[in-house]
C-alpha cells in the first residue's frame, strides 16, 4: 500500500503526497492519525462526518494548493450537519474564487484534534547530500518563524528524537509552563 501512494504521486508528475496519502503512509507505520475521508460531494461529507463525529475540519485536496488555509480551504471546528453544509460550500466557494484554475481532488473531512502545536515533517533530495528529513514548527508559522533542522536519511530514533529538541520551540512540544507535552 505503502508503495502505491508513492508511485501514484510520481506517475502524475507530483514531487509530494496530497495530505490523504501522508496519512495513509503514516498510518501504514502504525503512526497514528486523526480519523478522516476523503469526499467528493456533500452528501459523502455528511455521511464521513457522522461515522468520524463532530466536530470536524474540511480541508481542500489539489495538488495545486500547498498553504489551503491562505486561499480559504481549511473550515475548522464545524459542529453539526447544518454548518457542515454552509461551510462546505463556503470552502468550495473561497477556493474557486481565490485559485481558479485549482485541480480540486476532493475534500478531506477530518475529526477536529485539540489545540496543540503544529509541526511539520518533510524530506528533500539534497543534490549534494541525498534524502534529507526535515523537522520543525509548522502550520503558518513554518514560514514566518522558520524553525526547523534537517538531518541526513535514514534517521535512528536517537537522531529523529534529537531533531524534535533542536527546534527553538521545543519547550512548547515538551510542556512549557504546564500545558500537555
Amino acid at each position: 500500500m505503502t508503495k502505491n501512494v508513492i508511485v501514484k504521486a510520481l506517475s502524475e508528475g507530483r514531487k509530494s503526497l496530497l495530505e490523504h496519502e501522508a496519512y495513509e503512509l503514516l498510518s501504514s507505520y502504525n503512526i497514528p492519525v486523526c480519523k478522516h475521508k476523503l469526499v467528493s460531494s456533500l452528501d459523502d461529507a455528511i455521511k464521513a462526518a457522522e461515522e468520524i463525529g463532530y466536530p470536524i475540519v474540511l480541508k481542500i485536496v489539489s495538488p495545486d494548493i500547498i498553504h489551503k488555509s491562505d486561499v480559504g480551504g481549511v473550515k475548522v471546528n464545524i459542529l453539526n450537519d447544518e454548518q457542515l453544509k454552509e461551510e462546505y460550500m463556503l470552502l468550495l466557494k473561497g477556493v474557486k474564487s481565490n485559485v481558479p484554475n485549482a485541480r480540486i481532488v476532493g475534500v478531506l473531512v477530518m475529526q477536529m484534534a485539540p489545540k496543540s502545536v503544529e509541526v511539520v515533517v518533510g524530506m528533500l533530495r539534497d543534490p549534494t547530500f541525498g534524502p534529507t528529513v526535515m523537522f520543525g514548527l509548522g502550520g503558518v508559522f513554518v514560514e514566518l518563524m522558520k524553525d526547523v533542522v534537517f538531518r541526513l536519511a535514514p534517521l535512528t530514533k536517537e537522531e529523529a528524537l534529537d531533531m524534535i529538541k533542536k527546534i527553538k520551540v521545543y519547550p512548547l512540544l515538551a510542556g512549557f509552563r504546564g500545558s500537555k507535552p
